[in-house]
């Protein structure tokens, strides 16, 4: 579904990426790890557009999307949940959620409607909150409102920016357990995230990133058995 060839990119002269190759299959959950700095989050936002590649190719399904206007890759299907959540403050659930399904919205209202009510069904807390502003929402809610948001656009890939950052651990056991579901409907995930035990739990595969190269790859109970990954992201001496 994405193949990425010699990725290179940064910002200005300061360059990040590193000639980076990777892929992810159909209905995979891909981790990306690594030490802040690293360079995951601009892996994700060059994928999305957001930062302009210095070089190299990013494959998805048939479009080099490194040549696609950032404005124009989730209609082709594929979508960011930036780390912060950074949902619309000012607008209230249900409102964050339809803007989310805007590039859908020439498909009519049905298919708009069946997908809000499908991620009432996922998330059923937003339904409670519909009518709130997201600005009021705790942590979690609005990492749920941000998911959600980039699920109304009937997405073939989603990419995940941190989305346990500050959540309490109940919380982010949900989280994880939703981006398991989402794998089982069929949808494919790119999942940066600093808590590497959580993610390479649901991963099917993983990356580990340092300094703008992929260091290490592999299954991620290959990756959860190495005594390196351990010891940089486990928490364990041995």
């Amino acid at each position: 579904m994405l193949k990425i060839r010699n990725l290179a990119s940064g910002y200005g002269k300061i360059k990040v990426l590193k000639n980076i190759s990777m892929h992810v299959d159909p209905g995979e959950i891909v981790t990306i790890l690594g030490a802040n700095g690293a360079g995951k989050t601009t892996l994700l936002s060059t994928i999305a557009g957001l930062v302009k590649a210095n070089s190299g190719e990013a494959q998805f399904k048939e479009t080099n999307i490194l040549k696609t206007k950032a404005a124009a890759i989730p209609a082709l299907g594929c979508v960011m949940v930036p780390e912060g959540r950074q949902v619309f403050a000012t607008m209230s659930v249900e409102e964050n959620l339809l803007l989310g399904g805007h590039v859908i919205q020439k498909q009519g209202k049905k298919l708009l409607a069946d997908l809000l009510e499908h991620q009432y069904e996922l998330f059923p807390i937003l339904r409670d909150r519909k009518k709130q502003l997201a600005g009021t929402l705790s942590g979690g809610e609005q990492q749920m409102l941000a998911m959600g948001r980039a699920l109304m656009s009937k997405p073939s890939l989603v990419m995940m920016d941190e989305p346990s950052t500050g959540l309490a651990p109940l919380i982010v056991k949900e989280i994880f357990q939703i981006i398991e579901r989402l794998r089982d409907e069929g949808n494919t995930v790119l999942l940066v995230e600093q808590n590497a035990k959580a993610a390479l739990g649901i991963a099917d595969r993983g990356y580990v990133l340092e300094t703008g190269k992929i260091i290490v790859q592999g299954p991620a109970e290959d990756l959860l058995a190495n005594k390196d990954v351990q010891r940089a992201y486990l928490g364990r001496e041995k």
